[in-house]
């Protein structure tokens, strides 16, 4: 088993880390720069490289059944869960094949909004 943390934006790395170091899992923090290495041997900085979306990736193609994966990124919520991860929000609260379709509907729906203005439509 292995904690992915998305860590570019991550407001609970520290958590994170504490919590693997109580269970004795290994913690993966992916990101693009920014972090420095850790002293605990539990815990692995990745750095990808520069771009967008490299971090989700790296972890979408890494994360797997007993895995759990920390992320605030929906589509990469979507991917880990289809792939039998375990996904957290940076709230706790817990992404699962029963909540990911309506999450991933809501945060398009808003996108949609956001794209479309229609605030500032005459």
């Amino acid at each position: 088993m292995s904690l992915y943390v998305d860590a570019d934006a991550c407001p609970v790395k520290d958590e994170c880390v504490r919590a693997a170091e109580r269970l004795g899992v290994r913690v993966l923090l992916v990101c693009n720069g920014g972090l420095r290495p850790s002293a605990h041997p539990l815990v692995e900085v990745v750095f990808v490289t520069e771009g967008p979306d490299e971090a989700d990736k790296w972890i979408a193609e890494r994360a797997g059944p007993g895995d759990v994966v920390v992320t605030a990124d929906i589509p990469l919520a979507a991917k880990c869960v289809a792939a039998g991860a375990g996904v957290l929000k940076h709230d706790g609260s817990a992404l699962t094949p029963a909540n990911i379709g309506n999450a991933l509907a809501t945060r398009d729906l808003m996108a949609d909004l956001r794209a479309a203005d229609p605030f500032r439509q005459g």
